[in-house]
């Protein structure tokens, strides 16, 4: 890592909500505020910046918890399954497609597009809008160790959709068009994500993420923990929305694309406007990592 300059003023504006993230994250020997203690005051005092560098290129995509009507059985057009994490998870995405872990009662419920299924594993988490009037809160339990394959950028390489419309809602406008070559689209990223029923959040809560506690709008960042302590606040300089987008953050979550020092995934909240926002979100930018003054 290399040392920088102390945090700008304008970082320190979004002190108190970086704060509040952080002490639910902390990790047990960081430190804490005294009580009363002014968070921009407490976080230049006890922090460090530094950046951490290695040789790929800095990116900084968004996700959020999408919200999908689903089924608690296979019925009518909900024919698209969720599963529990199996004892044994290793199975591609064509083999699960082709049945590998239908009839053993790992079914969470069903979905009627295979498409909004893929883009909820891409997520790791959401809301599902029973037929029976429940919500159910899914979060993130395993991932079949397949590596990740971006159909973004396969569909691009394959001249399904330029470079500069690819995206969340062109690739859905294409599958709708091409209804028989969804599977064999799908399939090209062998990756599959299962899923785990989340109870005692309230509707305001976010998505649990990888650090145990519930996903904050703008606050938290999924990030490569090789390279960034899971609860350490962040610094994120990049654009959002078209705007530039200096912010105090803290690092709550990862990803299974979320690999690399200067890579990271903005939650940008629940349901379809912060689908939008995030699915419109790659831009480069720098993280800065705020480690204590004695580290």
């Amino acid at each position: 890592m290399t040392q920088i300059p102390p945090l700008p003023d304008a970082a320190l504006s979004g002190a108190g909500a970086a704060l509040s993230a952080y002490l639910r994250t902390r990790p047990a020997d960081w430190p804490q505020p005294a009580p009363g203690e002014d968070a921009a005051a407490f976080l230049s005092a006890a922090f460090r910046p530094h950046r951490p560098k290695d040789d790929g290129t800095p990116l900084f995509t968004g996700y959020f918890e999408p919200e999908i009507d689903a089924s608690p059985d296979p019925v009518g057009r909900f024919r698209h399954p969720l599963y529990r994490l199996p004892p044994d998870p290793g199975h591609d995405h064509a083999a699960i497609l082709a049945g590998a872990l239908a009839g053993r009662g790992l079914e969470i419920a069903w979905l009627a597009d295979p498409v909004e299924r893929f883009f909820l594993q891409v997520q790791g988490s959401g809301r599902l809008r029973l037929t029976d009037g429940r919500v159910l809160r899914l979060g993130y339990a395993g991932q079949n160790g397949h590596p990740y394959r971006s159909l973004g950028r396969e569909m691009v390489a394959r001249g399904l959709i330029p470079q500069d419309r690819i995206g969340a809602d062109t690739m859905r406008a294409w599958f709708r068009d091409n209804p028989d070559r969804v599977t064999e689209l799908l399939i090209l990223n062998p990756s599959w994500v299962y899923f785990r029923e989340l109870t005692g959040l309230g509707p305001d809560d976010g998505p649990i993420g990888t650090a145990g506690v519930p996903l904050v709008p703008m606050v938290s960042l999924a990030v490569d923990p090789a390279h960034v302590p899971l609860g350490a606040p962040v610094l994120l300089n990049t654009t959002v929305d078209g705007a530039p987008f200096l912010r105090l953050m803290v690092a709550q979550d990862t990803g299974g694309a979320i690999r690399g020092a200067q890579r990271g995934d903005i939650y940008f909240g629940t349901g379809a406007r912060a689908g939008l926002r995030a699915g419109r979100q790659n831009a480069p930018g720098c993280l800065t990592v705020l480690l204590p003054r004695d580290m």
